[in-house]
């Protein structure tokens, strides 16, 4: 039956009471038992990000740049901190969004406006050539501008294969894509490489940050041997880096930059069609929270580079130690060597996914890929805690299903 619009209001406590009653069936997420969706850096980050969003709950980002100067200041000083982060060029831009997904929308706006400011014309078949790992977003975006997608293999490393891309790639290639990492494996792609074939193709070369981003940089810092994967690899030219997942702060907070403003030009909707005249957004969103911008400011300012690269080394020593964990049982394997903290992993001798049925009846979200068959996760400080339960829970799964047998129909649904 569908609810009905309340005749009379309710009580705040009650409402509250009934809030928090309804959580009972949620996954018990603050204690790691799912694998994605939030994200945990310290308590003294997740602590300054809540204030900072709920002192600014009710401004508008929209009006960052007429009403509420303070937003539109420290929005300003985000993205500066980012262009510096990701050795960006002078003339380079870029602004936030609310996701990630909407980064890369506007990511390939920008590149599809410039391939027609090049020659190519509208109702021309435009294409994007990327890696299979490439994540869903571009689909997205490709679909709602008819755009065809051309997804093509991996090296054997999981990594996107160069040379795939350039025997794709045509006169009609507006973009292409490489990540870092890809969501599936957890592996950072050959940007260098792919920006060689972007550089002699004539092709625009997007880096999907959105993971990493915002984690990278300080892990290299730390001595990790990782590939540079921003501005300083001529032809990157544009890069998303979400803000909400290893940055770190609360939800809705992406950045997208570009190395020239010219193409952050392309990106933006700017529409005088109206009665009340020019109407002018890098987003699809009009109305943005302006706690999200505080929020981004306040933690970054917060941790500094210090307090990012002691997290990253926290977070890169328990993403290890997960993966020996998980190595240490019978039959299971990683399908990539993780370069962050992302793992992807394999059984060689029962049904992985009747093993993450049994997980799932014990209380965990199993992270669930399709191909090849196999258990994801997306590790924050969240699973620190967990790892020797989930081990435990993990190891104890496949013994059942080795005993018992049998095969899982469930599907990998994110």
């Amino acid at each position: 039956m569908r609810t009905a619009f309340p005749e009379t209001g309710r009580a705040a406590d009650a409402l509250l009471n009934e809030m928090d009653s309804r959580t009972a069936g949620d996954i018990d997420w603050r204690n790691g038992r799912t694998p994605l969706y939030v994200f945990k850096g310290s308590e003294s980050a997740a602590e300054i990000g809540k204030a900072a969003f709920n002192a600014f709950f009710t401004e508008n980002a929209l009006g960052g740049k007429r009403a509420f100067l303070s937003i539109g200041g420290m929005e300003r000083e985000v993205i500066e901190m980012g262009l510096d982060l990701f050795h960006a060029p002078g003339g380079a831009d870029g602004h936030m969004t609310t996701g990630g997904s909407e980064s890369i929308f506007m990511a390939v706006k920008a590149a599809r406006d410039a391939h027609r400011a090049s020659g190519s014309k509208i109702g021309e078949q435009l294409n994007i050539v990327m890696p299979e790992s490439a994540h869903p977003a571009f689909d997205k975006a490709a679909r709602s501008m008819e755009i065809e997608v051309r997804r093509v293999r991996l090296a054997g490393d999981r990594r996107a294969d160069p040379a795939a891309i350039a025997e794709a790639a045509d006169d009609r290639t507006m973009m292409t894509v490489a990540s870092a990492p890809c969501f599936p494996f957890g592996v950072i792609d050959p940007v260098a490489a792919v920006a060689e074939v972007a550089r002699d193709r004539g092709l625009w070369l997007h880096v999907d940050a959105c993971v990493g981003g915002y984690l990278i940089p300080f892990a290299k810092a730390n001595g990790e041997p990782l590939p540079d994967f921003d501005f300083a690899v001529e032809g990157v030219r544009s890069i998303s880096a979400d803000l909400h997942k290893y940055g770190f702060c609360p939800k809705p907070a992406s950045t997208l930059f570009f190395r020239d403003a010219e193409d952050m030009a392309r990106a933006a909707f700017d529409l005088d069609v109206w009665a009340n005249g020019r109407f002018v957004t890098h987003t699809i969103a009009g109305t943005r929270p302006g706690g999200a911008v505080a929020a981004a400011w306040a933690v970054l300012n917060h941790l500094g580079h210090d307090g990012y690269r002691a997290i990253a080394r926290d977070l890169l020593a328990n993403a290890r130690a997960w993966r020996e964990g998980i190595e240490a049982l019978q039959g299971f394997h990683m399908f990539a060597e993780p370069d962050l903290t992302i793992l992807n992993f394999g059984a060689r001798d029962v049904d992985i996914f009747a093993v993450a049925d049994r997980m799932a009846k014990g209380g965990w979200l199993p992270g669930r890929t399709q191909n090849p068959r196999g258990m994801h996760l997306m590790l924050s400080m969240f699973h620190a805690p967990a790892r020797q339960d989930y081990l435990a829970d993990l190891g104890a799964a496949a013994e059942a299903v080795r005993r018992e047998g049998g095969a899982s129909a469930a599907k990998a649904v994110y």
